[in-house]
C-alpha cells in the first residue's frame, strides 16, 4: 500500500533538515577553524548562484504578460522597499535575535550545543545562532521549489518536487550545520511552518497564486539571498531579516498592477 497524504513531501523535507543539521553539528566540531571558513565561503557563493537563479525570475514570460515589460523590476524594488521600512519599524530582525537569546537561554544547560562558556550565553553565540537559524531558514524557504513543491503537494499532483528538494537541504543543512551549529536545526521548524501552511492553502484554495505572482516573489526572495550571501562573505551585514515583509508585498504589488492594467 503507497502512503500518501498532503504534507508528505514537506515531513520528509524536515527530516533530511534535521538529520543533515544534526551530521553537521556531530563533525563540524571536528574541523580546522580555516576549514569551516572555507566552508562558509563556499555556501555563499552557492547561494548567490541560487540567489542568481532565483532572481531570474524578474523576466519571467507570465509575469511581464501580466503586468507590462517595465513593471516586474518596480514591483521588486516597490516590495523590498515597502518591506525593508516597515520590517525595519517592526525590528524584526531584532525581534529575531531575541527570541534566539531565548531558545539559547532555555538551552543554556547544554553548552557544547549553542557555544556558551561558563559565563552563560555570549553575544557571539547570539549571533552564531540567528546567522544559521535565519540564513538556512531563507535558504531552504525561499525559492520556487518551496511554493510550487507545496502547492503540488496541498494539490495531491505529487510530491517530486519536495523530494528533490529534500535531498538539496539536506545536504547544504549538514555544511551550514558544520559552521553555524544548532541554529541551523532549529531551520528545520521554519521549513515545516512555512510548507505546511502552503500546503493547507494548497489544500484549500485549489490554486493558491497565479504564475505572475509566484514569479515576482521569488525574485524578490532571489534578491534577499543575495544578501544572505553578502553576509555569509562578510562583505556587508544586510538587515535581511527585517526584509521579510517583502515577500508578502511582492504578490500584493504584482494583483495592484494587474488590477491597474
Amino acid at each position: 500500500m503507497t502512503v500518501d497524504f498532503p504534507g508528505l513531501g514537506t515531513a520528509i523535507n524536515v527530516f533530511t533538515v534535521v538529520v543533515g543539521a544534526l551530521l553537521g553539528m556531530a563533525v563540524g566540531h571536528r574541523l580546522p577553524g580555516h576549514t569551516r571558513s572555507v566552508v562558509t565561503d563556499v555556501l555563499g557563493l552557492t547561494t548567490l548562484l541560487m540567489a542568481g537563479l532565483s532572481v531570474v525570475s524578474v523576466t519571467d514570460v507570465a509575469l511581464g504578460r501580466a503586468t507590462g515589460t517595465g513593471a516586474p523590476v518596480l514591483i521588486v524594488l516597490g516590495a523590498l522597499l515597502i518591506g525593508g521600512i516597515g520590517g525595519s519599524l517592526l525590528r524584526i530582525e531584532e525581534r529575531l535575535e531575541s527570541l534566539a537569546g531565548v531558545v539559547q537561554a532555555r538551552m543554556a544547560r547544554r553548552p557544547a550545543l549553542v557555544g556558551a562558556g561558563e559565563a552563560g550565553v555570549d553575544h557571539a553565540a547570539r549571533e552564531r545562532f540567528i546567522e544559521g537559524w535565519l540564513s538556512a531558514s531563507l535558504l531552504f524557504c525561499v525559492g520556487p521549489l518551496t511554493i510550487l513543491g507545496s502547492l503540488s503537494d496541498g494539490l495531491g499532483r505529487g510530491i517530486e518536487q519536495l523530494m528533490l528538494k529534500s535531498v538539496l537541504d539536506g545536504f547544504a543543512a549538514m555544511a551550514f550545520a558544520s559552521s553555524f551549529g544548532v541554529g541551523v536545526l532549529f531551520s528545520a521548524v521554519s521549513v515545516a511552518v512555512v510548507q505546511g501552511l502552503l500546503t493547507l492553502l494548497g489544500v484549500m484554495l485549489g490554486s493558491l497564486l497565479p504564475d505572475a505572482h509566484i514569479a515576482a516573489l521569488t525574485a524578490t526572495g532571489g534578491l534577499m539571498l543575495v544578501g544572505i550571501a553578502l553576509r555569509l562573505l562578510n562583505i556587508k551585514q544586510v538587515p535581511v531579516g527585517d526584509l521579510l515583509p517583502a515577500l508578502v508585498v511582492a504578490p500584493l504589488l504584482t494583483q495592484v498592477v494587474v488590477s491597474l492594467r
